[in-house]
């Protein structure tokens, strides 16, 4: 199997083209740039540079600005002047949708033009066209023709493109013979990329950018795999997920899809995009990128990817260390097969593991963090969505009777000692597995450290694991590569069968919220999205959070770790597609085309809706983003004009110019028609 990076045991960046955005150098092994991008009016110029400035001082090193049409790429200039007038030369990029001559304009102004091939030359119509192969040549001479232009102005101007591709604006003549998928992604960048190609014009940027972590990541690995072996080199790659949304949601999602990217050393640059002021993004994907300055090594050629066998070229560290025959594929989601054990495995969503370890005492009331909320006058316990499903107490045996749904996992000596064996279930170190001869018989936790476990311990393991149906992995790693680290252990344990369920262990020592998040999100959502994992058990030291914020305006306060540890837990499974516990709302981060306060709307519908468990609603701030960027969703709202909104079910218009003081009220209505509504009891 072709692989898309070049390894996946540790970290080593893709060596790819490098870019030059006015002075600044992208991708060929130079620092991952952030950006971010504007929300102003972009004909409100001093605004505009305003805001620019406020992202440039908290560090972004490209701004992006929206260039709807030829008016506001002319108003770039008037932008770019007053910029340098003030002493700043960040390069600027006009973000450009639907208006060919827009881009011509901005491209002989700033540094850099970003085109989105679903719409650049081609009009969406939602309309599915079985074309020949005759007619799809014609299609692509017609986008040649149109693109054309702007590669000879870039070229003359010295000005660098980002294509970038969106998952819910495929063109229809992608998606009648791709359909929605990632590879449609690929190929709908690759048919702009190779006229770009032919007119030797390589100072490209490309993206493969969707709301779904699983089909970003999807689409990112397969342009690799495919410019690999189209060209034997790779452009630099802008890695971000689009509508991420906000507040600890919007991190979680990011952080899986760019972090999981970033782990196989995949990204020349990041944007994170948030429903927040842009200025809030660059922090978060400072978090993301500090991650990987310290992992730098003896870079690998990107030829080495070619094969996986191929091992003569691979740096002799890693020699050892690469998986080739990979038993599953890295291009599509497929879980892992394990074994029923208890409510762990086979079939089951995965489950949360509420860590409790470093609580003295534990009491009912403590229980509300995780779910559980004790009502005195009917002596009953109602049970939240998003809670836990086991408690991990250490030594301690509670003194209260649990919720029904409540399982408790304790160390091993504590369960020797004699404990309700219907409820506790014991927890084995390593070698403990081994030795000890008292076990349950329903159900065995094996902590393993996948990293300073010794290999003939390991192999006893999970050779005794194999063949014990009450056995359950809690893999965690010490290596400085963990996420990596954990793949490599699981990717052997499917190459020898074991069909043993494993819990997917995190613990962070992150000083702020923001990079417990990232951390937590990439170390256990990149293996969600391979399909390897069970369950999810996070921990962290209790006393660095209490009260600590996320950054931006949409921030959480962590007035409870535990609450804090549950929740993230539950939203990484739900970013992760793997475990629907809550509403998932897909919103844009705004821009200057947006024709509402995206905040505050957002704030609004999700206040209404945050009860409705599994139904995606999508809230866009233009018609740019909307239908097609919300193609992932059930609803949408979406702006259609000042102070009008249009409503959407799936891809289909229900309502149009909905005055914006009711419209909220309408998408109640909307959801209520369709049977999506359940009122609050």
């Amino acid at each position: 199997m072709q692989l898309y990076c070049n390894s996946l045991a540790t970290y080593s960046r893709l060596k790819t083209r490098e870019v030059k955005v006015g002075d600044l150098l992208l991708g060929n092994l130079h620092p991952i740039r952030t950006q971010t991008m504007t929300t102003t009016d972009t004909m409100d110029t001093i605004g505009t540079v305003e805001q620019t400035i406020r992202c440039i001082e908290a560090g972004a090193e490209l701004v992006r600005i929206t260039a709807p049409s030829k008016k506001e790429a002319e108003n770039l200039l008037n932008i770019k002047n007053e910029l340098n007038k003030r002493g700043y030369f960040t390069p600027i990029v006009a973000d450009i949708h639907f208006t060919p001559n827009a881009a011509e304009v901005a491209a002989r102004i700033i540094e850099k033009v970003r085109i989105n091939p679903g719409n650049y030359v081609d009009k969406k119509k939602f309309e599915l066209i079985d074309y020949t192969d005759a007619e799809y040549d014609e299609e692509i001479e017609r986008i040649r023709e149109r693109f054309t232009p702007l590669l000879k102005i870039c070229k003359e101007y010295g000005t660098a493109m980002r294509i970038g591709t969106n998952h819910g604006s495929l063109s229809d003549r992608i998606m009648s013979r791709y359909g929605d998928t990632p590879m449609g992604m690929v190929e709908s960048a690759m048919e702009f990329l190779r006229i770009a190609r032919d007119e030797q014009y390589h100072n490209i940027v490309l993206s493969m950018k969707s709301s779904n972590p699983q089909v970003m990541v999807q689409a990112y690995r397969l342009l690799v795999q495919q410019m690999q072996n189209e060209f034997s080199e790779l452009y630099p790659l802008h890695l971000g997920v689009t509508e991420a949304g906000d507040g600890e949601d919007g991190r979680i999602k990011s952080a899986i899809g760019i972090g999981t990217l970033l782990e196989d050393g995949i990204g020349d640059t990041i944007r994170v995009s948030l429903t927040e002021d842009p200025e809030f993004e660059i922090p978060v994907c400072k978090d993301l990128v500090k991650r990987y300055h310290a992992r730098e090594k003896k870079p690998l050629l990107a030829s080495t990817i070619k094969h996986a066998a191929d091992t003569e070229k691979v740096h002799e560290a890693e020699v050892d260390q690469v998986i080739s025959n990979l038993p599953y594929s890295p291009f599509e989601y497929r879980r892992r097969v394990t074994t029923e054990v208890s409510n762990i495995g086979g079939k089951q969503v995965p489950v949360v593991v509420a860590d409790f370890m470093q609580k003295q005492a534990i009491a009912p009331d403590d229980l509300q963090a995780i779910g559980y909320t004790y009502d005195v006058p009917s002596d009953k316990w109602n049970i939240s969505d998003g809670a836990a499903d086991y408690i991990y107490t250490a030594g301690k045996v509670l003194d209260f009777a649990l919720p029904g749904t409540l399982k408790v996992i304790c160390d091993c000596s504590t369960w020797q000692k004699g404990v309700d064996t219907e409820k506790y279930f014991p927890l084995f170190q390593g070698v403990e597995y081994l030795d000890v001869a008292n076990q349950s018989p329903v159900l065995n936790f094996i902590g393993v450290d996948t990293h300073a476990i010794d290999k003939k311990i390991e192999k006893q393991i999970f050779e005794k694991a194999a063949n014990d149906p009450t056995a359950v992995f809690c893999f965690f790693s010490t290596h400085k590569h963990t996420m990596p680290n954990v793949r490599c252990a699981i990717t052997e344990l499917m190459k020898q069968g074991v069909k043993t369920p494993i819990i997917l262990c995190s613990e962070s020592h992150g000083a702020t919220a923001d990079e417990q998040l990232i951390q937590f999100s990439t170390d256990t959502g990149a293996l969600l999205l391979e399909g390897m994992g069970d369950g999810i058990w996070l921990m962290n030291d209790p006393a660095k959070l209490v009260n600590a914020k996320v950054s931006g305006r949409n921030y959480i306060a962590v007035d409870n770790n535990h609450r804090f540890l549950n929740s993230t837990s539950f939203s990484i499974l739900q970013a992760t597609r793997t475990r629907i516990s809550k509403t998932e709302y897909i919103s844009c981060p705004s821009c200057g085309r947006t024709l509402f306060d995206l905040q505050e709307t957002t704030a609004k519908i999700r206040a209404v809706t945050n009860h409705l468990k599994g139904v995606k609603i999508a809230i866009m701030g233009c018609i740019v983003n909307g239908p097609g960027e919300m193609a992932d969703a059930d609803f949408g709202y979406v702006g259609s004009g000042p102070g009008k909104i249009t409503l959407y079910k799936g891809k289909e218009v229900v309502k149009r110019n909905v005055d914006s003081e009711v419209a909220v009220d309408e998408l109640i209505n909307l959801l209520k028609e369709n049977d999506a509504w359940v009122e609050v009891l």
